[in-house]
């Protein structure tokens, strides 16, 4: 969440005054006129920032249309970011949560303003004088990954958040149902994937703090230094389980120079693209061993199951531009990345 607001998209507005009268008194500075604005990034959950002035916050609300069972969960998200920032600062503190839909349509939190830069498509200015840019802030990013796994989740009162007796396996069950409910078309390469996951779970019985969606876009850092990470967002998919799944949704929006075209397409929503001075997958995995200190020789079905889950959110997204729920062009071409990634992971299982 940096300075790359945009106008509010028309079809995602809502009523500012209604938000202000909300609001009014329960954080510092809410007594004074409220300013919104959007920002731009991201691809589910719509973020806003709310100007006082002097006073700044950001809300976060679930995306348009009709959502799947316990996606986008502004509530998980709160219970998380109200005490994680007391352990893990890269978490921005969670500030309020409101469950009246009569309020924007939604639940939706309020939470602080982080500053710094997220990298997506290109490197920012700031870093292009730095040679190893990109190094830097990739290991950060895997640092930042193995430090949050090693927080003591209990201490925080977060025990009841998830249930990591067999978490593997219901995301792989949860994930399949999903891609039953979104998908346009039968794919019998998902039927595949779905086997093999189902039939080579590791037995990993390690369980922390899973943030679940874990990528460089969802990652601030500092524009003075692109080693240090200034925030890690999104947590509305936060539970316990196994954390080498991070690992592998992780590896999963990672590129290299020799992957298909339609993989490095993906990619560069979330990192700049044909650069060689990033790590490769190998580099992310031996550098996360080595800060977290955990065996992570099962790593390729964590990738498996991270390319599977990737087909599943772009399916959902593009049901939502089918549909008319969201006017985003960026989503116009999810629809034949479908398939592709699909086959990707067929793959990948192929590979192991």
């Amino acid at each position: 969440m940096s300075d790359d607001t945009i106008p509010v998209r028309p079809e995602e507005r809502f009523d500012t005054g209604r938000v202000a009268a909300y609001l009014r008194g329960k954080l510092p500075g809410t007594d004074r006129p409220l300013r919104v604005r959007q920002f731009g990034g991201g691809a589910a959950n719509l973020t806003y920032l709310l100007d006082y002035g002097q006073h700044q916050y950001v809300l976060r609300r679930p995306p348009l249309g009709p959502l799947p069972p316990s996606a986008h969960d502004m509530r998980r998200e709160y219970t998380v970011l109200s005490v994680l920032h007391r352990a893990y600062p890269h978490a921005p503190r969670a500030f309020l949560f409101c469950d009246d839909e009569a309020v924007i349509g939604a639940p939706f939190l309020v939470m602080e303003r982080r500053r710094g830069l997220v990298v997506r498509r290109t490197l920012p200015q700031a870093y292009r004088h730095i040679e190893d840019a990109p190094q830097r802030m990739s290991f950060a990013l895997v640092d930042a990954l193995a430090d949050l796994h090693a927080v003591d989740y209990r201490a925080l009162g977060l025990a009841g958040l998830g249930r990591p007796a067999g978490f593997i396996t219901r995301q792989i069950e949860g994930w399949y149902r999903r891609w039953n409910n979104a998908k346009l078309q039968d794919l019998a390469e998902m039927d595949t994937v779905y086997a093999w996951l189902r039939d080579h779970q590791p037995q990993n019985t390690r369980a922390t703090l899973v943030h679940n969606d874990y990528k460089l876009d969802n990652v601030m850092l500092d524009p003075a230094d692109p080693g240090r990470v200034v925030a890690v967002f999104d947590w509305d998919m936060c539970t316990l389980g196994d954390p080498l799944s991070d690992l592998g949704a992780l590896l999963t929006y990672w590129t290299e120079p020799d992957d298909p075209p339609f993989l490095r397409g993906i990619a560069q929503t979330f990192m700049p693209v044909g650069d060689p001075r990033f790590p490769s997958r190998a580099e992310l995995v031996a550098r996360y061993a080595e800060r977290s200190g955990q065996d992570v020789s099962e790593v390729r079905f964590y990738h498996v199951l991270g390319l599977f889950r990737l087909v599943v959110i772009i399916a959902q997204i593009y049901l939502r531009y089918h549909r008319g729920q969201t006017r985003d062009e960026r989503f116009a071409a999810f629809g034949p990345l479908v398939e592709r990634v699909a086959r990707a992971a067929v793959q990948r299982v192929g590979e192991w």
